[in-house]
């Protein structure tokens, strides 16, 4: 189960909206997403989080280009959306990979039973590697500063754990309407 949110700064403070992750099947269009939130071409901070497995984080300034972080990328990989941040991350998105060849309902054709979206740790201890590609670090991967200059500095990006987009939320000062949103 995803929870994602975003923040978008305004002049009052942060504002926040639930994002429907319904519609988006390629980083472009959360990148997108990210994009119409802003206020004036403001700072949109994408915030995506799994089961307390792992969180990503997505800035978005105007139209400079995006930076992402993750938190563990070993895990993120295993679910379809953290798969399109660190292929973003290690150079191997490709523009029409989306995450149409993902599956992104659960369940495969004519399959009615609900499929894992991704696997524990412990379960995909003895997997080989996806064909073609390195492992990916069982830890984070992106840029750890691209919240420094907002609040929350890249030694406590990277070490949060657990409910960590309340804690970025917090750290933001933007906790009450993150909640709103919950």
């Amino acid at each position: 189960m995803y929870f994602a949110a975003l923040l978008a700064r305004t002049e009052d403070g942060w504002e926040a909206s639930d994002m429907e992750l319904d519609d988006v099947e390629s980083l472009s269009d959360l990148i997108d997403l990210a994009r119409s939130a802003a206020v004036d071409d403001d700072t949109v901070v994408a915030l995506i989080e799994q089961e307390d497995a792992w969180f990503g984080v997505i800035r978005v300034d105007g139209e400079e280009d995006p930076r992402y972080f993750v938190s563990n990328a070993s895990v993120a990989d295993r679910s379809s959306y953290g798969s399109m941040l660190t292929k973003e991350l290690l150079g191997t998105d490709e523009e029409d990979d989306g995450l149409d060849v993902l599956d992104l309902d659960g369940t495969e054709d004519g399959e009615e039973e609900p499929v894992a979206a991704y696997a524990d740790e412990e379960d995909g201890a003895d997997e080989e590697p996806r064909a073609g590609s390195e492992p990916l670090p069982a830890g984070p991967l992106g840029d750890p500063r691209l919240l420094d200059d907002l609040g929350v500095g890249h030694k406590e990006l990277l070490t949060l754990d657990g409910d960590a987009v309340t804690e970025i939320a917090e750290a933001l000062g933007a906790t009450d309407v993150l909640e709103a949103v919950r």
